[in-house]
């Protein structure tokens, strides 16, 4: 007994380390069990996911507003897989004549070529059941996809047609029941900064990466991306770097100078993702991984977006004809790195996550949205596990103090032209207090969007508006500290902002011809800032015990903060993702008592496989 006292100290102790090593060993075998067990389940392909910032997002949305059969493929659950992309390019296809342009037709050319490896998805109606039952001197979906009419091969491909053998690819592999796809990834930019001091920068952009993904009896996929980072930026960028030690949606940074450049004080940095998904059954994918996600359908989320870091993760996803469900199993970290001091280890904290989108019609889809975020000592939380079961349910049994959230969101296609869109996250009310009593309590809070997008508007054929209304009530995300905030590394899980702010988007996107695209962007958002010292709910990793006052919390309190932000942005695809660009951005900032902080910034940049980097807060 005296090496167990040694070990644990009390019996309260020995109690408390065996129930830890206990619930560990459970989880080490439930994940486990289950990794080694989704290979041998036959399945119905799906495939790896578009990355974020692909074109493939908005020609999707434009012809599903146009009315394309879109079974399959709800829109506000991010990203999309390519499996029923090229499933639901197919089906637009085949859209009478006189419903699709020009334009269009060349934007479904697009999504071919960028999902060549599923154009046979169609040819048969259970892709991919695996070596074992594929039946005797079948073609696989490899070979179907190769025998399609759309399936495009380079006019001039390189080293003997082993380099870009396809518009899209570097270098591809498509064997009987394998597919493998390899892509550089580059930007380049480069401009002058102006600040209202009158000093000039150079803004600076210099990413190099590759990314990979493969898919073995399709029904196994993998997917790989690294991208290495230097970046000099905007003031304002580099003062929320500072406050939050974190670099938006990026883990690690360090310094970085170059005389070459004339860069002095950016950054250097190296981020990577990747996962590895099966396909349980027809209607059943499972996803483990290191990344992030987004559900809506507006530029901004208040539920769940991707402007954080990635983080690790464990995704279900059930589709089942008008209805998909996706469960999110996610290890957080409650600081980040620069925050931390010397070596030690980023603080661990999780989040649960049960999305359910219904299609009501083919044009009206709801959809319903939970989550927990929660911090224990000895690892995970085994109730939360339960990929059915309501959140609240299982704290109130638990006594816990975790922050749990719910929210709605929905969008409605008319007339072929229009979709309305939104979404309202609740983090705390109280019905009395936010109808009846209206005291301004400070836990009355809740996030709102509201939006329109509006495609070939007065006609013009490609021409596409979009506005858009966010707002945060103060401490709205917040809680009793970091570990427990909606925050991940020092960053926001939904909207950039935080709290305490409203925001009015104006959105133009015109393409003119295939190849050119003209777009233009118009921010304009006012918060409450928070003094030294003094928390008026904007900042998401105070917390919300510090607030000033219980009851008179009204919007925007504290320092506030007037901001207006436009960007434009002409692009011409040399080839396919290839894309030569100008860009000009405009910020101006005006805080009450009269400071003023303004910034202009032209660029040329040079772009493959990439999206451009998004600097919109």
């Amino acid at each position: 007994m005296g090496v167990l006292h040694d070990v644990y100290p009390s019996r309260t102790g020995m109690r408390a380390s065996l129930v830890t090593e206990y619930k560990n060993t459970v989880m080490r075998h439930f994940l486990l069990v289950c990794l080694l067990s989704l290979p041998i389940l036959s399945g119905y392909g799906q495939g790896s996911q578009i990355p974020q910032g692909s074109q493939a997002y908005h020609i999707i949305d434009r012809l599903a507003i146009k009315g394309a059969p879109a079974q399959g493929l709800h829109t506000s659950i991010k990203y999309y897989d390519r499996a029923t992309v090229a499933r639901f390019a197919l089906r637009a296809d085949s859209l009478a004549g006189d419903r699709l342009t020009l334009l269009d037709r060349s934007d479904l050319d697009w999504l071919f070529r960028d999902n060549n490896e599923w154009l046979g998805v169609l040819q048969t109606p259970f892709p991919g059941m695996g070596l074992l039952r594929q039946p005797q001197g079948s073609a696989s979906l490899s070979e179907l996809s190769q025998q399609h009419p759309y399936y495009a091969r380079s006019q001039r491909p390189l080293l003997k047609g082993k380099i870009y053998p396809t518009p899209a690819n570097f270098y591809q592999i498509d064997e009987p029941h394998f597919h493998f796809r390899l892509n550089p990834l580059l930007q380049l930019r480069y401009g002058p900064m102006r600040h209202e001091a009158g000093e000039n920068r150079s803004y600076f952009i210099n990413q190099r990466g590759l990314e990979a993904r493969a898919g073995i009896d399709d029904r196994v996929y993998i997917y790989f991306q690294l991208l290495e980072s230097q970046a000099a930026f905007p003031d304002y960028v580099n003062q929320w770097i500072v406050k939050n030690r974190s670099l938006p949606g990026n883990g690690l940074y360090k310094g970085y100078n170059s005389d070459v450049f004339d860069i002095q004080g950016g950054y250097d940095y190296l981020n990577s993702q990747g996962y590895v998904a099966f396909q349980l059954s027809q209607h059943l994918s499972a996803q483990w991984g290191y990344g992030r996600h987004f559900i809506g359908d507006g530029m901004r989320s208040m539920l769940l977006s991707d402007f954080t870091n990635n983080y690790l993760y464990l995704k279900l996803n059930w589709n089942v004809g008008r209805f998909h469900y996706q469960n999110l199993f996610t290890e957080l970290n409650a600081l980040s790195a620069n925050s931390t001091p010397g070596d030690l280890v980023v603080p661990k904290k999780y989040m649960a996550a049960h999305y359910l989108s219904i299609d009501l019609t083919p044009r009206l889809r709801l959809g319903v949205f939970e989550s927990v975020v929660y911090q224990r000592g000895d690892g995970l939380e085994l109730g939360y596990l339960n990929p059915v079961i309501l959140y609240r349910t299982v704290e109130h049994s638990l006594g816990s103090a975790d922050n749990a959230l719910i929210g709605l969101d929905g969008r409605w296609n008319i007339a072929n032209r229009l979709q309305l869109y939104g979404q309202l996250m609740i983090d705390e009310f109280i019905f009395r207090e936010l109808v009846t009593e209206r005291r301004g309590w400070w836990g009355n809070k809740f996030g709102v969007q509201a939006g329109l997008k509006y495609i070939d508007a007065l006609g013009i054929d490609h021409l596409d508006l979009q506005a858009e209304i966010n707002l945060a009530r103060p401490y709205t995300y917040t809680h009793r500290d970091s570990t427990t905030a909606y925050t991940h590394y020092n960053q926001p899980l939904a909207h950039p902002l935080g709290a305490n702010f409203h925001e009015t988007i104006l959105s133009l996107r015109y393409q003119p011809k295939a190849r050119w695209l003209l777009s233009a962007q118009w921010f304009q958002f006012a918060q409450g800032l928070d003094p030294a010292g003094r928390n008026f709910g904007s900042n998401l990793l105070l917390p919300h015990t510090s607030r000033t006052a219980d009851y008179g919390i009204s919007m925007l309190q504290g320092l506030r903060a007037d901001t207006w932000l436009g960007v434009v942005d002409l692009g011409y695809m040399l080839r396919h993702n290839l894309w030569v660009e100008a860009q000009y951005m405009l910020r101006r900032q005006r805080q009450e008592g009269g400071t003023e902080k303004n910034v202009s910034i032209f660029n040329l940049g040079l772009r493959l496989n990439i999206d451009r980097p998004r600097l919109f807060f």
